[in-house]
């Protein structure tokens, strides 16, 4: 595993951009629990972000796609609208413990 960020750097409801060994990922906090994706749409295979380190939609409930507004599930990754419907983002696992936030810089696909 390897260390992404202490805890207090991702606070709840908030998404950042990380770039580790050239990967470039997104964390999102929901109701307490970390998850991270690699930072690449399934659609065109282009960085999500809108600008630096905003990668929710405007209500914070989905992870949204700047190019075309696709609709990802924070929890899952999963496509919900737009045109990669039913394709899922790279999960990346993830733990956390009282050090901060770990990674295995390998996307699960």
């Amino acid at each position: 595993m390897q260390f992404l960020c202490a805890s207090d750097d991702l606070p709840e409801a908030t998404s950042h951009g990380f770039v580790i060994n050239g990967l470039s990922l997104l964390a999102v906090r929901r109701e307490g629990q970390v998850f991270v994706y690699q930072n690449r749409c399934p659609h065109r295979g282009v960085p999500l972000e809108w600008r630096e380190h905003q990668f929710l939609d405007t209500s914070g409930s989905l992870i949204q796609c700047a190019t075309h507004g696709a609709l990802f599930l924070i929890e899952s990754g999963e496509c919900v609208a737009g045109p990669c419907a039913g394709d899922s983002l790279s999960v990346i696992a993830c733990r956390e413990d009282e050090r901060g936030v770990w990674i295995n810089p390998q996307p699960e696909d």
